[in-house]
């Protein structure tokens, strides 16, 4: 096949791509680029794991449900039919391609480019001139055998990746990708939203407890102790799939337990009313707070993912429904919630291992200090302070994480980069965290504040990139 014009611009990504010392390099190259990748957090689809889907074209595979690109291609003047729309995969490629440029400053320019490079040895700059070309590349290579889904899991050295699943989901593909006999450990996540959201919907709350009963092999759910019988059952099921982590995406931490109210929620529900807000409240808290000492039982790792304000546009939503570029951060207060939340488990030593990912950058410290509160000696790292999550995993939010958990918890016994991502072509966002990593101590060192010890500081580098993770968990 003809090569790809070398005429034009080159790729700004040098081996030493964000790497302003000597002593960053050192790190990054010696000791954080080989280490595996443990993903322990992502939204892949375990289906095409299971078929070991091919992908005909790149925009399949890179443009199909990225509401990153989408939201910089409307940013740019680009009609929706380019982004959500009938337009063809060609076409919407096209259009990416000449937004590309203007992304420059956004993540989206440093990651277009790394995955070009690292997945398909492209080394050129992407935009409406060479779009053809690469576009023609790159369709034509994951059309071959060793560009199949595990095999671009493979490419990236990845050992184990971790699916956000519901309760009610059967697993079947996690059975098959364990029967097939990958190499990579592909484990459910119990994702237990919807039985605590739709609380505020009785229709649609109804259904779900109907679709619950049915996974879990019981008779109607009628009272909340069947619900969450129900969800034992399911939280077992999932543990036996090797499951070993619960996530919660909420805007806020419920904590106002009063389990009166929550019944009242639960029966209101049922009978197709709508319970009060105090009512809602009560019910998300106490059911969450139920599935908090579920995951200690077992001891599993609980993920709180807070801060989004989600579907922000109601025309587009009722349009394109959830999840296609509508969000943004929320503004919500987060400290006292968190606090009673946690304390009311460590009271009874039922507080699990726990990683909190907050989306405003304003609560950087809240969180940095929470975690604080909840170490004890247990384990190292118990509480985790979670890694630059959605908009603010790009540099500054990478670097802002970093600098708040130094300055107020331990870096070393950060349990790193995860790409709760959709796409299988995310990964070298964990080398694009590594880089960054790297030279945030190198750059410390450069200026005399940390010591030129680069054994130790290589060993907190692997650490953070992977054997923190890798410990923690227990995989």
């Amino acid at each position: 096949m003809e090569t790809i014009s070398t005429a034009v611009q080159k790729t700004f990504i040098s081996e030493d791509f964000l790497l302003r010392s000597e002593t960053a390099r050192i790190l990054y190259h010696d000791y954080a680029k080989e280490m595996p990748i443990i993903d322990y957090h992502c939204h892949l689809p375990p289906d095409q794991i299971a078929e070991d889907r091919q992908f005909e074209n790149l925009t399949q595979i890179w443009l199909y449900g990225d509401h990153y690109k989408w939201r910089a291609m409307r940013s740019n003047g680009i009609h929706e039919r380019y982004c959500t729309g009938d337009a063809s995969d060609w076409e919407k490629f096209e259009q990416w391609a000449a937004t590309v440029p203007y992304t420059m400053r956004n993540p989206l320019y440093h990651w277009t480019h790394l995955e070009l490079l690292r997945y398909f040895d492209i080394d050129i700059l992407l935009n409406k001139d060479t779009a053809r070309e690469i576009y023609d590349e790159c369709s034509a290579k994951l059309r071959q055998p060793d560009y199949s889904v595990k095999s671009l899991l493979n490419r990236m050295n990845v050992k184990v990746i971790c699916t956000t699943d519901d309760p009610t989901d059967a697993l079947n593909y996690h059975s098959e990708i364990s029967d097939s006999g990958f190499n990579i450990r592909v484990l459910p996540t119990f994702r237990p939203d919807k039985a605590m959201l739709l609380i505020d919907s009785p229709e649609d709350f109804k259904q779900y407890l109907s679709k619950l009963a049915k996974a879990a092999g019981i008779g109607e759910i009628t009272s909340y102790e069947a619900l969450l019988a129900a969800m034992q059952n399911r939280h077992d099921f999932f543990a036996s799939m090797g499951g070993r982590l619960s996530d919660h995406g909420l805007e806020h931490i419920y904590s106002e337990f009063d389990e009166a109210a929550a019944r009242e929620a639960f029966a209101a529900a049922l009978r197709g009313e709508k319970p009060s807000a105090g009512q809602a409240l009560a019910f998300k808290s106490v059911l969450l707070y139920d599935l908090a000492k579920l995951d200690h039982a077992k001891g599993w790792t609980q993920q709180f993912h807070l801060g989004a304000l989600r579907n922000n546009n109601a025309r587009m939503l009722r349009e394109l429904g959830p999840d296609t570029g509508w969000d943004s951060i929320g503004d919500y207060s987060q400290a006292q919630a968190l606090s009673k939340f946690l304390n009311k488990l460590d009271s009874t030593d039922q507080l699990a291992k726990t990683i909190l990912y907050n989306l405003n950058p304003s609560d950087n410290e809240v969180i940095a200090t929470m975690i604080g509160n909840y170490n004890d000696g247990s384990v190292a790292g118990k509480m985790q302070f979670g890694s630059g999550w959605w908009f603010l995993d790009q540099k500054d939010g990478m670097e802002r994480q970093m600098n708040a958990l130094s300055n107020m918890g331990l870096l070393s016994r950060f349990v790193g980069m995860l790409t709760d991502s959709r796409s299988f072509l995310s990964y070298p966002r964990h080398e694009y965290f590594r880089r960054i990593l790297c030279n945030l101590i190198g750059q410390d060192v450069e200026n005399g504040e940390l010591p030129n010890d680069i054994p130790w500081l290589g060993k907190m580098v692997e650490d953070i990139s992977y054997h923190n993770a890798n410990k923690y968990f227990g995989f």
